[in-house]
């Protein structure tokens, strides 16, 4: 029905053939001309993606039952789908103003907002001439890297990793009473996917790059005044390092609000299942929902115990609580960590092992199949009216970004927790993995879910029903919190 649709489309919208005036391509790197092909009578100029792949001497990967390509350039992936207005550069989602047609398995994109998006992003050395319909290849590479950002108490730093040494009269900066702070670099060329991916802290809300003809200019939204602005240089690191002082009269408070934002003084803990849902059941009868609510109190007993951290259980008896409102509780609880914990399941009856998951699109499909069993517990709601988007690849992409912002310390987190409990239990530690979990959509804060073990392994089952193994699971889980915590204050008290 798609393909017909999309056919339809194609030939009433269009009255189409391979184009007699295609693209010329000057390419000032290896002093060569070519051609690229478009599509003729369309309203905008439509270029070959297959063709493109041709000019830029790189390999495409094709999905024709999906009507999908993915072009790789260098060390990046652009994904493009047709019948859609977005194409899809590193996991990240940018539109275009007309869909992408397929034309005799070939998929078309309009060239202007194509290279438009392009150039900003991971080809900066190529520019489309709409007056004289010519793609120009010029020689450029990047150097400059990333940009990090770091909240101090009476401030925010900007350092930008070059691999030049810039003259004085190349870097200039100004802040406009729009509230973005630019600084324009001469010479300047950047991997926007590097640049854009860096956490916002502090005065800085958003960053923004545009490769402009000659040099970059990259833009920081603030989130407030700043008093003044400094930059220079740093001769040994090549580091372009930016200080936005906030106002002295907001200093004090400025210095509580980061400790408060800062200090991780309310853990959520969420002990998976529950109620009418089991989860796994092992060979013995175990059921995952009985487990996991043990191994939680007892990581909540331990920080209630030896800390002055609040401890938020999702649920603390054997009741159903629907995904959506473990993270909405977290939230609103103005959790700071959020630990989900399971027991794992496999038709491989030999599968062990403990792992640490993310709230990312799955790479693997053992990753695809954990996912897959812990959302299933939605069939329990009486009632989801909409409350659950199916996550897509392209799902999983936009709420990966709402929480982008914690990722680094999501990583930090699993990693210390997998830690922990290596040196804690004898068991396969199957190390950080990533996929698309329902409960984790939404939280606000560092998250990650635990698999402790797998119940459909019998050894495993058996050393889980046992109260010394439980514990030490828990022992190890709270000083991954424990270290987690000491390592993300420390850096709040050293700024």
């Amino acid at each position: 029905m798609k393909i017909l649709r999309f056919s339809i489309f194609i030939i009433f919208f269009f009255s189409l053939s391979i184009a007699a005036s295609p693209i010329k391509v000057v390419n000032q790197v290896e002093n060569t001309e070519d051609q690229l092909k478009v599509l003729d009578n369309t309203p905008v100029v439509y270029c070959s993606i297959k063709d493109l792949a041709r000019v830029l001497s790189t390999t495409i990967y094709e999905n024709t039952e999906r009507e999908k390509i993915v072009l790789y350039l260098g060390e990046h992936r652009v994904k493009i789908s047709a019948g859609t207005s977005f194409i899809v550069i590193d996991d990240v989602i940018y539109q275009i103003p007309v869909p992408a047609i397929i034309v005799e398995g070939d998929i078309y994109l309009p060239t202007n907002a194509l290279f438009k998006i392009l150039h900003k992003t991971v080809l900066p050395s190529v520019s489309y001439i709409v007056k004289n319909n010519q793609l120009v290849i010029i020689p450029t590479g990047y150097n400059i890297q990333s940009v990090k950002v770091e909240e101090k108490a009476n401030g925010t730093i900007i350092r930008i990793k070059t691999l030049k040494k810039f003259k004085k009269k190349e870097i200039s900066a100004f802040l406009h009473k729009n509230g973005w702070f630019y600084l324009t670099v001469q010479g300047g060329a950047a991997d926007s996917t590097n640049i854009l991916k860096a956490d916002t802290r502090g005065i800085v809300k958003k960053i923004s790059m545009d490769q402009l003809e000659g040099g970059l200019q990259l833009a920081f939204f603030l989130r407030s005044e700043i008093e003044r602005h400094e930059f220079y240089q740093n001769k040994k690191t090549r580091e372009i390092v930016i200080t936005l002082w906030a106002p002295l009269s907001k200093s004090a408070a400025r210095i509580k609000e980061v400790k408060r934002q800062w200090e991780i003084d309310t853990i959520v803990l969420d002990a998976g299942h529950g109620g009418k849902d089991p989860g796994t059941i092992g060979k013995y009868g175990t059921k995952e929902k009985t487990i996991v609510l043990d191994i939680v109190k007892r990581i909540g007993r331990l920080l209630t115990k030896s800390t002055n951290v609040k401890v938020v259980y999702t649920r603390d008896e054997d009741v159903f609580i629907p995904l959506w409102q473990r993270t909405k509780m977290a939230n609103e609880k103005n959790g700071k960590i959020f630990i989900s914990v399971h027991a794992n399941g496999n038709r491989n009856r030999n599968a062990h092992g403990f792992e640490t998951y993310l709230l990312r699109p799955g790479k693997t499909q053992d990753a695809i199949d954990v996912a897959a069993r812990e959302n299933a517990a939605i069939k329990y709601e009486e009632s989801r009216n909409g409350k659950y988007k199916e996550l897509t690849y392209e799902g999983q992409i936009l709420a990966t970004m709402a929480q982008s912002m914690f990722m680094k310390e999501s990583e930090s987190l699993a990693a210390q927790i997998q830690h922990e409990l290596e040196k804690e239990i004898k068991s396969q530690s199957r190390g950080v993995k990533q996929a698309g979990f329902y409960v984790l959509v939404g939280a606000s804060m560092p998250n990650v879910l635990l698999e402790v073990g797998f119940l459909t392994n019998p050894d495993e089952e058996k050393k889980l029903r046992t109260v010394k193994y439980r514990q030490k699971i828990a022992e190890a889980v709270y000083r991954a919190i424990i270290e987690f915590k000491k390592s993300r204050e420390y850096v709040m008290a050293e700024g």
